[in-house]
């Protein structure tokens, strides 16, 4: 198995890159963090402490459940679009528990090496960051830089714990039943989501929306005026993250109603939404970031934004508190459009053969690419509603709260500056996935 693994790696290297660089920054980032936290624990003062610990653990937490959930979230795509391949394995003989080891052992690999240089680049990384917060004045310029093996090999351990398990998982749900059963769902796209990934999305979403609650009835009435901004500061990104766990279903369900309408843009569109309902556990993976994206930077900028107008430009921790929060959203935009495009890469190469029959089919190469960029115009289009929505978590408790009603009173170009931002980027990562296959042409493999 650990031979086939290898073979495998050299064979799927677009997929398996995606899901290298997934690792790579993901752990870069959250090591980066992890070292301020291990330097607060040096010879500094409490104040240093302090702000050193809300870096590390505050905002590298916010970072680390995000980054967490797109290594998953594109190592399950690697996993799942190769159900037929890992079924025909089962119909000339191997075992599912073969076929599980095959998986882990590609995973293992990748995570490994990649967990590792993430590491790596983390020690410098957080040096940087520890760099900007003295010249910020957040922190005494002789605070020195304590991060270390403590912080760097628990990033490592967390990444590939995560990385492990999000591959056992996707291998033993491609491995159950019958091998004819797993080939059939492959080639036809199906597959239910399982009940335990629809109760954590709900339950995110859930408490995203009490922490919203929370703001209107209780924390808005306080007499610290950023106690509002501590309960609905991160409920977009809850509200966010929870949708991106139930991207397949949402996105079934959200195909199915625009069909009627794109059908009628013709043949392409009509392809498109069909492709997009039927490959929805696939898309689901490009949708997932596509909303977090959305959500955290349209979220927390506005949020930001009314801090300003109200009160923050005159507070004494209103420049700080603001730092922290456009740190946030720069780390979440950053990976969200990162995996953005690695998700796309991952699922249009494990593709390749569907479009080689439609080339054989007649669509010609222009067709078949701009069918492509249809479905990711579908993905884009419902990614940004669903995010809009869910950065309603954080706009509208907080602009109540400073008493500028449920309408911010500014800023409102924002979001959709931000919406054509992020729909570009999704079509441009699909045109250019599609454009690296390279010509669509000779016999299906």
């Amino acid at each position: 198995m650990t031979t086939l693994a290898w073979a495998s790696l050299r064979h799927r290297t677009t997929a398996f890159t995606a899901t290298f660089l997934s690792i790579f920054l993901g752990a870069a980032m959250i090591g980066a963090f992890a070292t301020l936290a291990q330097t607060a624990g040096g010879d500094v003062s409490a104040d240093d402490a302090e702000t050193l610990r809300i870096m590390g653990l505050v905002v590298g937490g916010w970072g680390s459940l995000i980054v967490l959930f797109s290594v998953a979230s594109t190592l399950a795509i690697t996993v799942r679009q190769r159900g037929e391949e890992i079924g025909l394995l089962r119909v000339v003989g191997a075992t599912p528990r073969q076929a599980r080891r095959l998986v882990l052992a590609e995973a293992s690999l990748v995570t490994s090496v990649g967990a590792a240089l993430g590491a790596a680049v983390a020690w410098p990384a957080g040096f940087l960051l520890l760099a900007l917060l003295r010249n910020g004045g957040l922190v005494a310029d002789d605070v020195a830089y304590g991060g270390g093996a403590a912080a760097l090999g628990g990033t490592v351990v967390l990444v590939g714990l995560t990385s492990l398990v999000a591959a056992a998982v996707t291998a033993r749900r491609t491995t159950n039943g019958p091998a004819s059963l797993a080939i059939a769902e492959a080639r036809g796209g199906s597959g239910r989501m399982p009940w335990w990934r629809s109760a954590i999305g709900l339950l995110l979403v859930a408490y995203g929306v009490g922490m919203a609650v929370v703001t209107i009835t209780v924390t808005a009435h306080q007499d610290d005026p950023y106690a509002a901004m501590s309960t609905s500061g991160s409920s977009s990104i809850l509200v966010g993250v929870g949708l991106a766990v139930l991207s397949p279903v949402l996105l079934r369900w959200a195909s199915r109603l625009v069909a009627p309408t794109v059908g009628r843009s013709g043949v392409v569109g009509w392809l498109a939404a069909y492709n997009t309902s039927r490959r929805s556990q696939l898309l689901g993976g490009v949708l997932a970031p596509v909303i977090v994206l959305t959500a955290g930077a349209v979220g927390v900028l506005m949020l930001v934004g009314i801090d300003h107008r109200t009160i923050g430009a005159g507070h004494p921790e209103g420049d700080t508190i603001n730092l922290l929060n456009n740190v946030i959203t720069g780390m979440v935009a950053l990976f969200a459009a990162v995996m953005v495009v690695n998700a796309f890469a991952a699922v249009v190469a494990g593709r390749r053969a569907e479009l080689q029959r439609l080339r054989l089919l007649g669509a010609t190469s222009r067709q078949v690419e701009r069918s492509v960029v249809a479905e990711a115009a579908i993905v884009a289009g419902i990614g940004v509603v669903l995010g809009l929505v869910a950065s309603l978590a954080t706009i509208v408790p907080f602009a109540v709260a400073r008493h500028e009603g449920v309408v911010p009173d500014g800023q409102l170009w924002l979001p959709p500056l931000l919406v054509v931002g992020t729909v570009a980027l999704t079509l441009l990562s699909a045109r250019s996935a599609v454009r690296r296959l390279g010509p669509l042409t000779g016999a299906v493999r």
